[in-house]
C-alpha cells in the first residue's frame, strides 16, 4: 500500500501540542481568538435577547403597538 503524505510536518504538529497543552486554560479558550466566539458572541446574543423579551413584555403590559 501507498502511505499517503501527511498535511503538515510531524514536527510542526508536536510543536504545536506541546504549546497548547502547556496553556493552562480551558480548551475552548486557547486560540487566540477563541474568547470571542467563546465569550464575546454568546454575551451579546443574550444581551440582545433580554433586550426585546423587556421591551415585549413592556409593551403587552401598557399597551403599546397594537394593530387596532
Amino acid at each position: 500500500m501507498v502511505e499517503e503524505a501527511p498535511f503538515r510536518p510531524r514536527e510542526k504538529l508536536i510543536e504545536k501540542q506541546k504549546m497548547f497543552q502547556s496553556i493552562h486554560k480551558p480548551t475552548y479558550l486557547k486560540g487566540p481568538m477563541d474568547k470571542i466566539t467563546s465569550v464575546a458572541i454568546p454575551l451579546a446574543l443574550a444581551a440582545s435577547s433580554l433586550f426585546l423579551i423587556g421591551r415585549g413584555i413592556y409593551n403587552m403590559s401598557h399597551g403599546i403597538g397594537k394593530k387596532e
